[in-house]
């Protein structure tokens, strides 16, 4: 349960090191607060060199403002939606597709990212094949997120979108529990359940209700601010009707 590319394990410290002198030479590089917007924008690939990148879609609607057919008057508005994360050592790009738009947010402080032109590449073709292979991966992540909200109920909806973000980015922990501890992993980042709702097409209130389901019936634990947890026994396990 870790992220494809890590910054300092998979990737060569000389390459990555390379990268960072390069981007910080050419202004590429720059550390974002907590929730500050990145501003990204398409045609070019962006790195997260340390750190996580929340990416957010939002749909531009325009609906009639009244029944009446001669009424033209239209009301713009936009609706919110986790996309999910990009962590250290991962590619992103934005995809700029009316009446879509992209957008990326620092999730936690001192994220630090690096950004070039896809031809940038060509200064190193290893690297170039690693992030392909990246782009690929995550590819397959979002088949299987897709398929999770393609269930029928909320409840399989939270646990499998849940599942699928520990398997990707969670850590090793250990799980205090009344019977002893208990081996687990942890999301490393914090996360909403406002955030939880609009990526699984539920609502914040929906979702605190059946996180706290969740948490009874031992699927998930959670502990400090919104860090959620699963144990690794609760894998093959399946919820009740």
């Amino acid at each position: 349960m870790h992220s494809f590319l890590q910054s300092q394990v998979s990737r060569p410290f000389l390459t990555w090191q390379l990268i960072l002198d390069w981007a910080e030479e050419h202004y590429r590089y720059r550390t974002f607060s907590k929730d500050e917007r990145i501003p990204a924008r398409s045609e070019l690939l962006y790195l997260v060199q340390r750190g996580a990148v929340r990416l957010v879609g939002t749909a531009q609607m325009s609906a009639a403002a009244g029944n009446s057919k001669s009424d033209s008057t239209a009301i713009d508005s936009s609706e919110e939606a986790f996309l999910g994360f990009v962590g250290a050592g991962q590619p992103f790009e934005i995809v700029a597709q009316s009446p879509f738009k992209l957008q990326a947010y620092a999730h936690i402080d001192q994220t630090s990212v690096v950004w070039m032109y896809w031809q940038d590449l060509d200064n190193w073709p290893h690297f170039r094949r690693e992030v392909m292979d990246a782009f690929r991966y995550q590819h397959q992540r979002k088949l299987l997120w897709l398929a999770t909200l393609g269930q029928r109920r909320t409840i399989d909806r939270l646990l499998g979108f849940l599942t699928l973000l520990v398997e990707e980015y969670g850590e090793p922990c250990e799980l205090v529990r009344k019977t002893g501890n208990e081996p687990g992993y942890c999301l490393p980042w914090a996360l909403t359940h406002a955030q939880i709702g609009s990526a699984i097409g539920s609502t914040r209130v929906t979702v605190t209700r059946l996180m706290g389901k969740l948490r009874t019936t031992g699927f998930i634990h959670t502990h400090g601010d919104h860090i959620i947890c699963l144990p690794s026994a609760s894998r093959g396990r399946r919820l009740g009707a």
